[in-house]
């Protein structure tokens, strides 16, 4: 305790002493013993003595608080720091030393102290913000794990690093909630678009999975319940789309096929073009108001009973035109075509109502599918054959061309008929393998099918085999004419040596045509389908090759030779035995061949 001043002390004692010295004038002048005064002075002292023991204990706990405010302020200084994660601030004690008072480090302590929780009370408005949040979007997003227990200040843990995991999960929340806000705007675009096409109402829709979805200035719920139930909308209006989708393109196949039976006018279909668009789209494609609606869908059936109603008074007539395709299909593919009595019998059944007309159509339509089946699998063959054709009809103009003795003749346009010659030529000779190739082909389609492969009606290895054989006799036929010329060659020789031979103006025999032998006759008529030509006269086969040709062939050597008059009156008989050696041979039996384009009899 801090010393008084002197003139201070002074002025106690002084006056402690004057009082003293008045209280023993008192005295003495009452009277009083010296065992009063005694006593009397005894309580004095006991009296001030109480005063200062009073003051020693106001003291006391005067000291005892300060200490006590310091350690409690320390404390909560310390609780402070560790709550906040911070370190600990380090203070003298008075009693360590240094001289300090009480009241100096209390009154050091406080400043901090005020600091830290001031400090604190920002911290925990930080914290209980950020918790305000969370707790706003969990009821927000509302999941199943949602406890709000855990939206609650810990006091205990205010540091840095519990604040950021709150932020943390604060920004993953608010992520969640865009995801969710996001997918359920999808969800709900989805389904306008559902109810668009399908004609439904959307508000009264989105209204019956959560109110907040119809209201367009509100906030959506974006619950786990809410999504799963929008889902399950959306499924079961995809579905409701796709089994309409279904009906409609079903409705639009069998609209077109009525109007194709039916031949209906351009018009009259482009009002439904809306509805035959659709037949092959898919279900994203498919995005017209309307277009799925249940009244759009009975619309369309109705017009479609109509055109079945329109269909059944115009079954005659569509028979007969599926019929025509059917037969011109099978013509276009050299298949048999049927008679026209199966055609009568079916009108006859259909007129007397013994056969459902619809029936008879369906059979048709059976029918040309199997034709146009069966035609794809004819197709390589075809075109093959369509080769071979054009091959022989090359190859019978060749023939004509090799029989004209003035072909090298200089004329007009006689180069372009060379080159057509050459043309011709290189075609032929590539006859044989596409010959070949043509029949190889066609086994193998008829032991794929187990079946004959027809052309018009005769089987096609037959034609080959025909016209193969009927090349080998005309080769072999070749042989022998040259061989007979190069023989009349040297009868001729012999003749002029023998009788000797005179100049005429006219040409000599070599130089004037020989019959040209013709594969057709005059009357020959071109078949790319199996129709019969005119057949060619008939030679008995009781008579010889020989005597058929010996007549004409014959005068063809009196009216052109250029023998001089001395040899005609020779013996010309032994010429002519000779001369009939070299003339062509006729086959003996009849053939019937199909060969370059013609059918020969």
């Amino acid at each position: 305790m801090s010393k008084l001043p002197g003139d201070q002390i002074l002025q106690m004692e002084t006056t402690c002493g004057s009082l003293l010295y008045e209280l023993q004038i008192i005295w003495d002048e009452v009277g009083e013993s010296d065992s009063d005064r005694d006593k009397m002075l005894l309580e004095l002292e006991q009296e001030c003595l109480e005063v200062y023991r009073r003051k020693v204990d106001l003291a006391s706990r005067c000291r005892a608080q300060l200490r006590q405010a310091i350690a409690d302020s320390e404390a909560e200084l310390a609780a402070i720091c560790s709550a906040m994660g911070e370190r600990p601030v380090l203070l003298r004690k008075s009693d360590q030393g240094g001289g300090g008072s009480l009241k100096a480090e209390l009154n050091a302590i406080v400043p901090q102290l005020e600091e830290m929780r001031k400090r604190k009370y920002d911290r925990r408005s930080q914290f209980l913000e950020v918790l305000e949040h969370i707790q706003k979007l969990y009821a927000e997003i509302a999941p199943v794990n949602y406890n709000p227990s855990m939206m609650v200040v810990d006091d205990s843990d205010l540091s840095l690093r519990r604040l950021e995991e709150l932020q943390k999960q604060l920004q993953a929340l608010q992520k969640e909630k865009a995801d969710r806000l996001n997918k359920v705007l999808g969800h709900l675009s989805s389904l306008n678009s559902l109810c668009l096409v399908l004609g439904m109402d959307f508000k009264c829709t989105v209204e019956e999975v959560h109110p907040s979805l119809g209201e367009s200035d509100r906030s959506k719920n974006m619950s786990n319940d809410t999504i799963e139930r929008l889902g399950i909308v959306i499924e079961r209006l995809r579905e409701i789309k796709m089994q309409r989708m279904q009906k409609l393109q079903d409705l639009a196949t069998v609209m077109v096929e009525l109007w194709n039976l039916m031949d209906t006018p351009m018009e009259e279909q482009q009002m439904f073009r809306s509805v035959t668009r659709h037949i092959a789209a898919s279900e994203d494609e498919i995005t017209e108001a309307g277009t799925l609606s249940i009244d759009f869908l009975n619309y369309v059936e109705a017009e479609v009973s109509r055109l079945e109603e329109l269909k059944e008074g115009k079954m005659k007539e569509l028979v007969l035109k599926k019929k025509a395709e059917l037969q011109e299909l099978r013509r276009r593919t050299h298949m048999v075509v049927e008679t026209d009595g199966a055609m009568e019998y079916a009108i006859e059944a259909i007129e007397s109502g013994a056969v459902d007309p619809g029936c008879i159509l369906e059979q048709i339509e059976d029918q040309i599918s199997s034709v146009k089946e069966e035609a794809f699998s004819r197709k390589e063959i075809l075109e093959k054959v369509e080769k071979w054709l054009a091959g022989c009809e090359e190859e019978s103009w060749l023939e004509e061309y090799n029989r004209d003795e003035n072909r090298y003749n200089a004329g007009r346009g006689a180069h372009l008929t060379l080159k057509r010659a050459e043309k011709a030529r290189a075609t032929v000779n590539k006859l044989p393998v596409i010959v070949d190739a043509l029949v190889s082909r066609t086994t193998a389609w008829e032991r794929e099918r187990g079946t004959e492969f027809k052309y018009d009606g005769i089987r096609l290895l037959s034609m080959l085999e025909e016209y193969t054989i009927l090349r080998q006799e005309k080769e072999q036929e070749r042989r022998r004419q040259r061989d007979q010329k190069k023989l009349q060659g040297q009868l001729i020789a012999e003749h002029e040596v023998l009788y000797g031979s005179k100049p005429s103006p006219s040409k000599t025999p070599s130089a004037k045509k020989v019959p040209r032998m013709s594969t057709g006759g005059a009357n020959r008529r071109l078949s790319l389908g199996g129709t019969m030509l005119q057949p060619l006269p008939k030679f008995d086969s009781s008579h010889s090759t020989r005597s058929n040709h010996v007549s004409q062939p014959g005068k063809k050597l009196d009216e052109g030779s250029a023998l001089s008059a001395g040899t005609r009156g020779l013996d010309v008989t032994l010429f002519q035995k000779r001369s009939t050696l070299l003339l062509p041979q006729v086959p003996r039996k009849q053939m019937r061949l199909f060969y370059g384009g013609h059918l020969l009899q």
